[in-house]
């Protein structure tokens, strides 16, 4: 699968994934020690959502106005909406205000590094020099920060564990590599092995072919702490849609936090369908 995340910007799947990383750094500060993030596969960090219509060679069909677009125009939305889309907000009349030409949204890094806190430090990783280079523009870094063109996958075992003894790990790879749920199997039981309590979540696409990665469906055979995944698909297994649903598998997740997105994602079934059979889930894996 080729991803290329600067033409998918703003669509359901980003609005799943960012709206639960933000639901989980929320929930690691519930305690006022301060905790590490890591993001193993950070992009370029914010993103022209202009870029969205124009392809390699061809126009496209935008995908933003199908994700985040609906919401913005949807009524009744949960808190954890509402607090996902005053993020977004800030974000993009912030770039607005610096002349920037289009409409811009953020990547996870830049969505996430206003919600961090003086002592909650953080590492994003980047690995293709192009978007590294984007990445180190879009976030300014202040004490405790670092943004290095690194393998993510590599810094998992560099940076584990954590001083902090509380850590949140974000491994969003784009599954180019044709054993790249291998890759991630790999890294996550490379890091509980370093640090056992550590959060992990990590995104996957779920698609017509193959449906959810391996390491989601032997998640429980594999003795993994308590884990849930928070699931966003927009059509059936029988829709005629290429990439359907997508979802983070989170591990050792903050308590109590499955109980305000289980709705939330119920409500984003319904106002991003695209196709009979959608569905917002989330479902235990591994119980507490």
């Amino acid at each position: 699968m080729n991803y290329r995340h600067h033409y998918h910007a703003g669509n359901f799947a980003d609005v799943v994934k960012h709206m639960t990383l933000l639901a989980l750094v929320e929930g690691m500060q519930r305690k006022e020690k301060g905790f590490f993030l890591l993001d193993t596969h950070a992009g370029r960090g914010a993103y022209n959502l202009a870029e969205a219509d124009r392809g390699d060679t061809l126009a496209r069909q935008p995908e933003w106005p199908d994700g985040i677009g609906r919401l913005q125009a949807a009524s009744d939305r949960p808190e954890l909406v509402e607090r996902y889309l005053r993020v977004v907000q800030r974000f993009t009349e912030a770039e607005a205000a610096k002349a920037m030409d289009g409409i811009s949204y953020p990547g996870s890094p830049c969505l996430v590094a206003p919600r961090l806190r003086e002592q909650d430090r953080a590492t994003w990783c980047e690995l293709q020099p192009g978007e590294f280079d984007l990445l180190r523009d879009a976030v300014v870094c202040r004490r405790g920060w670092r943004v290095e063109e690194r393998d993510g996958y590599e810094a998992i075992r560099g940076c584990l564990p954590a001083m902090e003894r509380r850590a949140l790990i974000i491994i969003d790879p784009p599954y180019e590599a044709e054993n790249e749920s291998d890759l991630v199997w790999t890294a996550l039981r490379e890091g509980l092995r370093r640090a056992p309590a550590a959060t992990f979540a990590i995104w996957y696409p779920i698609t017509a072919r193959v449906g959810e990665p391996v390491f989601v469906r032997d998640a429980k055979a594999a003795g993994l702490p308590p884990t849930w995944t928070a699931e966003l698909t927009v059509g059936g297994a029988d829709a005629e849609i290429k990439m359907r649903g997508a979802g983070l598998m989170v591990v050792n997740p903050p308590w109590q936090l499955d109980q305000e997105l289980h709705p939330t994602l119920k409500w984003l079934g319904l106002q991003l369908a695209q196709a009979r059979g959608a569905e917002g889930s989330l479902r235990w894996l591994v119980p507490e």
